[in-house]
Parts: C-alpha cells; sequence; structure tokens
C-alpha cells in the first residue's frame, strides 16, 4: 500500500511549479485588450498569481499571493484556450516573469498563437514573446535586458512625479520601443489634464487608457 503524504504532494507541486509544467493561475478569460497599444484587440487573458513588487495602487491585490491560487497545469490553460477563437494570450499578473514560461510558450506557440507579456521587469524573462510590455514601478530594479527588448513601455502616472520616473526609464529603452502614460485609474479624472500637457510638450510619448473599465469589460 502505497501512502501519499504531504511532502510528496508539495515536492511534487514544487517540481510542477519549477519546470513551468503548471502555474498559480488566478484567472483565464477571453476578452479585448483595454490598454496600451494593443488597445481593442480580441485576446485570452492569463493572470498569474504571485508578485514581488506590491504596487500601492494596484487593482489586483488578490493576485499578490501564489499560495492562494491553485496550480491549474499548461495542458488544461491550453485546453480553455483553444476552445475560444483566440489567436492571441496575454500573460500577466502579479509578476509572471517569477516563473518559468518556456513550457507554456512552447505549447501556445504550437497553436501558432500570437504570445503577449505583461511585466514589471522585476524578473529574468523566460518564454518566446511576440510582443513585450513593459511596465516598471517606481522605485523597482529592472532586469537591464528588458530596455533591449521591450515593444512597449508603460509608465503607470499616479503623480506629476511620475513623469521623472518615465523619462529614466525611457533614456535606456531600444529605439523601436513605443512609449506610453497610464494614468492611474484612481486617479484618472485629476491626472488625465497632466498627461495631456506632457505628451504636447513631449511627442515621443503616447497615452494609454483603461478602456475595458469605460466600457466596463473583464
Amino acid at each position: 500500500m502505497i501512502t501519499f503524504t504531504k511532502d510528496i504532494f508539495v515536492n511534487n507541486s514544487t517540481k510542477e511549479l519549477d519546470k513551468g509544467t503548471s502555474l498559480p493561475l488566478m484567472e483565464a478569460f477571453y476578452s479585448l485588450q483595454g490598454e496600451g497599444f494593443h488597445t481593442g484587440k480580441a485576446a485570452y487573458f492569463l493572470r498569474i498569481g504571485g508578485c514581488d513588487v506590491g504596487c500601492n495602487f494596484c487593482d489586483v491585490k488578490e493576485a499578490w499571493d501564489k499560495n492562494i491560487h491553485p496550480l491549474t497545469t499548461v495542458n488544461e490553460i491550453l485546453r480553455n484556450v483553444l476552445e475560444t477563437k483566440a489567436n492571441t494570450v496575454v500573460v500577466t499578473g502579479g509578476e509572471p516573469c517569477l516563473y518559468n514560461l518556456d513550457h507554456l510558450c512552447l505549447c501556445l506557440k504550437k497553436h501558432n498563437i500570437q504570445l503577449h507579456i505583461e511585466t514589471s521587469g522585476s524578473k529574468p524573462l523566460s518564454g518566446m514573446w511576440d510582443w513585450i510590455c513593459l511596465s516598471p514601478k517606481n522605485k523597482t530594479c529592472v532586469y537591464p535586458e528588458f530596455y533591449k527588448i521591450a515593444n512597449e513601455l508603460k509608465i503607470i502616472v499616479e503623480t506629476t512625479d511620475d513623469f521623472l520616473w518615465a523619462e529614466q526609464n525611457a533614456s535606456k529603452i531600444n529605439a523601436d520601443c513605443i512609449c506610453s502614460l497610464q494614468p492611474e485609474w484612481s486617479k484618472a479624472e485629476i491626472i488625465i489634464p497632466f498627461i495631456v500637457d506632457y505628451i504636447l510638450k513631449n511627442p515621443q510619448w503616447k497615452i494609454s487608457l483603461q478602456c475595458h473599465k469605460y466600457m466596463k469589460i473583464p
């Protein structure tokens, strides 16, 4: 008779997580991209639990603790994606770069799915990506590799002090990267006029709005 102990279960879960064959999936849904360069595009979203940044303005704080989100196999994730008409998958968090994403990307790529990731850049990148949105948060240490490969730099603007943070990051980014400023949702009404004025004076920037919140969709 074989007895399955808690230690064996924990060890197996750790191995699955390390290999990236299972991930602490907080939520998954098919919707429209609501912000950034790809606004309006249909995409399947994977929100991975766990975060090492913890922004005060985060609107998904329940994503911070990976331990409260069950490990979901990549095979199950793939099945659910393929049940939709999605040709793009967006991986976000939390902070998705906390995990090995090679296996997830490999499985999705076999079905010719475009892969997008949004990350603070606080951890090294794994996986194969068609679009990398770098969204560093103030006082976060960003791995230098992201500045070379990011397709989009998205800075959340809560106060006018964040414009300095935006320029510090923009000074390191590659020449082809699209730079956008996004108002923090709870301060949007106050901060949008400042963003508009800033972009008029610094037209290398674009504005990004959380259109999904205005449309009241996920």
